[in-house]
């Protein structure tokens, strides 16, 4: 998993039928800081989140687990909001 930060939306509006009805949002990962760092994604968004949030995102194989994306065509799925972030030193 990897934690980002929601940062743009991605708008198609000619896609594979796995894609319908799929918002799609630039992701990029974060430090605990909440800094921004390289690389960016394009994520599939199955938990309805907005641009600014703070989300956690799978990858690869384990994109296509969940309901929403099951047997389709996606690398990358946005599967959590981050309400706070807690470490201890």
């Amino acid at each position: 998993m990897v934690l980002g930060k929601v940062i743009g939306t991605v708008v198609s509006t000619q896609k594979d039928k796995g894609f319908i009805g799929k918002k799609l949002l630039i992701v990029k990962a974060i430090d605990l800081e909440g800094n921004l760092l390289e690389p960016f994604v394009v994520a599939v968004d199955a938990v309805g989140v907005g641009i600014g949030e703070k989300v956690l995102v799978v990858n690869g194989s384990s994109a296509r687990m969940t309901d929403e994306t099951r047997d389709r065509s996606i690398d990358s799925v946005i599967v959590a909001k981050v309400d706070s972030i807690q470490v201890e030193v």
